[in-house]
Order: C-alpha cells, then structure tokens, then sequence
C-alpha cells in the first residue's frame, strides 16, 4: 500500500466517530465462551411462501432449534409476526404489531406463521438453547385499514415525490385502523389519516396514484430517490407525529420483554425518518439493562456502496447493514460464469470497506426469481459465494433457509449439502486471520491461520471448467500455492471432502492446493 492509500485510508477513517455496529452488539449466547472459541452465525428462517405440510412455521422452527445449535447458528431471524392485512400475508403487509395471533382479526386468530402460544413457546425453547431470536420489524407502512376516511391529499409525480401533479382534492383512504378485535390491548391507540404521510389509492374515484396527505410534508431524513423516498407502499407512516413514535417506540420495548428476542431486523430504512429509527434503536437498547448490546440490522437496499456509507455513518454504530453489493457481486458471477473475474468479488463491497458493519448473505426472500428484488444467486456459484461468507473472518454472515432446507421455491439438493460440510468447517475450523491468494481470474484462494482453540483451513475457489492440463501432478489446474504457516512444515494437509487427496506441506509453511471443480467448484483443506 502506498503513502497515498494510506493517507487515503487515514482520512477515511476520520470521518467515522463512532466504533463499528457489530463490536457494540451480542451475536452469540450469553454465556459465551472464552473469545476465539465461536463463530458467530445467524439464520434466516423462512422463504417467501414458507410452508409445512405438517406444522404451523413456529412450531417448525421449534422443532428445528436443538438441530440449529448443532449446526453452529447462535441467531435466528423470523419473519413478521405481526397480523398482516390478510389471512396468509406474511406480515410485510403491516395491519396491527400488537397481535401476535391472538386476536379474531382479518379473518383469522393465527398470523400465517402460528399463533401467539405457539410462538412464545419456539422463543422459549430458543432461549433454553441460548439461541437468540431476531424480531422483523416492519414499521415503514401499514395496511388493510378498518375504516375509510375522507381527506385532502395531493397528488405527486411518482418519479419526483417532490413535485406536485394537481392541486389538493378530497380523497376516501382507508387509513383508520380501530383493531376492534384487540379490543384496546397492550395498546389503545388507533390510526386515522392524520397518522400517514401518504398513500396509493383513492377509493372515490377507484383510482391509483401517489398522494401526500395536504396537511403534511414528506420527512427529510429519507433517502434522495425518486427525488424524495419516504413513500414506498400502502399508507405511509409519519414518525415524525409524537403519538405515532411514541406507540412504536412502546411497541419495540413490548415485543423484545414478551417474545425475549435478541435483536431487530429492521425493514426498509431507506423510506422511513433516520432520526426516528436511531431513536428507535437506542430506546430499545435502553428499555431494559440486558439490552445495551442488542442486536440490530438494517435492510437498506442498493448495491451501491457510496449510497450505503453516509447511512452507515448516519446510524452512529447503532445498526449493523446487509451487505446488498456484496450479494450484487455474488449475483453477477452467477450470471457471468468463468468470464466474471473472483480478483473483483469484495470490489465496492460493505465488509471489505467495514467489516465490522457488515452483515453479509447470498440470497434472501426477496431475491428469489419472481420477487420485486430478483438477482438469485444461480447454483454454478452459489456455494462459492457462501464459502466467501462462512469461512473468512469479516462480517457476520446470514444463511438463507431456502438454500438450507428442502422447500418448493429454491432449493437444491446438491448445493445444500455443500453448505451443510460449509457450516461444519465455520464451527471446527475456520477461525484466526485471513491470508488472501486472489492470483487468478478464475481461481482464488484464501488461509484461516487458526488460533489457539482451532488449527484453520485453506480454501481454493474457482468459477472456471474442467479441462485437460499438460500440467505437471505437482501444479494440477486451478490450484494455488498458499502458506498455511511454518508450524505446519512437514505435515499433510487434507481434502474436508475427500480425505484421499492431500498436500505435503513444505518447510517453510507452503503447499499447493488444488480445486478440482467438485463440492460446488469449493475445495477445503484442513491440517490432517
């Protein structure tokens, strides 16, 4: 590095005055083990449609949760388990936060993930288990409202929210949320129009289109685009109305005290006031003296770094952020092939820039094919890209349920079985500093050095094809010479999936260790 990257770096990091989100927050049990000896992991337990053939999803995941410690996870993300709008809504379609399934409302008592028992009795377990359980929040929107309501509104250019199309007219929203069923419980406050920022539908005329509620103005603490981002669907909540962030505040403290989580999951930050949300963290985080280290994650989605980083300063430490340029990186190798340089793969990405900020993932519920974020990671890299989150050493990776367990939407057979071997060599072996050998287009690789409870690895990836080498046995195709450490001169090194092939470890630390295009193009070496 030379005295201009340095210099570069130095003035970086000035800027940032606050310790990064990850170093601040709990990622395992409490009762942790002596340092060096865990590798955090969290789990996002469900897909898009999330069925079983035999159980409601809380009973599933309960049922799943000693398999889960086993594997290695210490955190589990859930879905909403808030009521939706509908019977089956998966709770992004925010009715009441305060029914849990409990409640004869929209149709159903259950959520369609369970009812309220069902799931205090899963978090029970996952804390007999100490496995942390991480709330999704969804407090953005709501929908399916009680009530319609009559109002002014005005209607704005949908591509520049800050221009105005129309003057203000009478609108009929359904913006009043009475929650008759909840009957006033654990919560007495009710929703009207004078609550929202805005809406898509005006039921008068039967029409759709973007209003600002007249009496109020977008919040300017949102993103910038589409001139102004606080609108994205339904009936947008005002968190800057005192009575509104008070309501969602008490909520956040109520759902950690009933369900016992660990952590928020905090959906779509980019649309909602970043004042109110860092409130809205550091409340939680004061509501009770376990929870100075809570967990917290932000879903901003861009795969664009630079967009990323003044809401990572913004946030003060106080939230962690998926790694979506990462995932774009994953997603383009896919679709690229052995024409995608892997030199590029942490290029512009949020763990190469702050790892401790960092959590990172392949795919999720909204990247699967057909959903408004599609950029699946196809199965010719995706057991590359989890190797790239599960056995290096830079921020907290996040594996998908759809790629894990057997479902209808996404998964296979073959790739899972990779990621099973993956999270094994995660919990024995991957530990200790990370030396990098990104020599190749097509071939990468890279050595955890261990520490004082595990010995490490070497891992070899590649995105290239099998062919015909005039190689010598001893440099075989897609291999790369990597120093695993003078303490290991004279031993032999193993293939993790297939213990006949080894590697003779030279005097001085040096072996040549080979993929051979199996295990998903993934070959893991470890000291035999």
């Amino acid at each position: 590095m030379d005295f201009y990257q340095h210099f570069r770096k130095w003035l970086r990091n000035l800027f940032w005055k606050h310790p990064p989100a990850l170093t601040g927050m709990k990622l395992g049990p409490e009762t942790q083990v002596e340092e060096g000896s865990q590798n955090p992991l969290m789990l996002q337990f469900f897909t898009w449609d999330s069925r079983h053939r035999d159980l409601s999803w809380w009973e599933h995941f309960e049922s799943e949760i000693p398999i889960l410690k086993d594997k290695g996870f210490t955190q589990v993300w859930l879905p909403p388990p808030n009521k939706a709008m509908e019977k089956n809504g998966r709770g992004y379609d925010a009715y009441d936060l305060w029914d849990l399934g409990e409640f004869d409302q929209k149709g159903t008592i259950a959520t369609r993930w369970g009812t309220r028992d069902q799931l205090l009795k899963a978090c029970d377990i996952a804390r007999q288990y100490n496995l942390g359980v991480i709330i999704d929040a969804v407090l953005n929107h709501k929908l399916g409202g009680d009530r319609m309501e009559v109002f002014s509104a005005v209607p704005v250019d949908p591509t520049n929210r800050m221009v105005d199309i129309g003057q203000a007219r009478e609108i009929g929203g359904w913006t009043a949320f009475d929650f008759s069923g909840r009957l006033g419980k654990y919560s007495s406050f009710r929703w009207t129009y004078e609550h929202f920022t805005g809406l898509d539908w005006d039921h008068l005329t039967q029409s759709n289109n973007i209003y600002r509620v007249a009496s109020k103005q977008w919040s300017r603490w949102v993103d910038k685009e589409l001139g102004n981002y606080d609108y994205l669907l339904g009936i947008d909540i005002d968190h800057q109305h005192q009575d509104v962030s008070q309501d969602l505040f008490a909520w956040g403290s109520w759902i950690l005290d009933t369900t016992g989580g660990s952590g928020f999951r905090l959906d779509a930050i980019k649309h909602m006031d970043r004042r109110f949300l860092l409130d809205f963290i550091k409340r939680s985080r004061s509501s009770h003296p376990d929870r100075q280290r809570l967990f917290a994650v932000a879903e901003y989605w861009s795969d664009n770094l630079k967009l990323i980083l003044p809401y990572v300063r913004a946030f003060q430490g106080q939230t962690a952020f998926f790694d979506v340029p990462l995932h774009s990186n994953f997603h383009r190798a896919s679709k690229q092939g052995k024409l995608y340089d892997l030199r590029t793969i942490f290029n512009s990405t949020l763990v190469k820039a702050r790892p401790g900020d960092a959590v990172t993932f392949v795919d999720n519920h909204d990247t699967q094919i057909g959903q408004s974020l599609e950029s699946w990671v196809g199965t010719n890299f995706k057991c590359q890209a989890y190797a790239l989150v599960l056995l290096r050493d830079g921020g907290y990776p996040c594996v998908f349920y759809g790629d894990l367990y057997p479902n209808e939407e996404c998964y296979d057979e073959a790739t899972s079985r990779t990621i099973e071997s993956l999270l094994a060599v995660r919990k024995s072996f991957a530990y200790g500093p990370t030396t990098d050998y990104f020599k190749h287009r097509n071939c990468i690789g890279f050595v955890r050095m261990g520490n004082a409870h595990y010995p490490g690895c070497a891992v070899v990836i590649s995105n290239g094809e099998n062919e015909t080498s005039t190689k010598s046995p001893a440099n075989p195709p897609w291999s790369i010479r990597m120093r695993v450490g003078r303490e290991h001169g004279g031993k032999e090194y193993q293939s993790y999936f297939d213990h006949s092939k080894r590697v003779k470890i030279d005097s001085q630390g040096w072996g040549i260790f080979s993929n051979t295009l199996n295990n998903g193009q993934v070959e893991v070496w470890i000291n035999s």
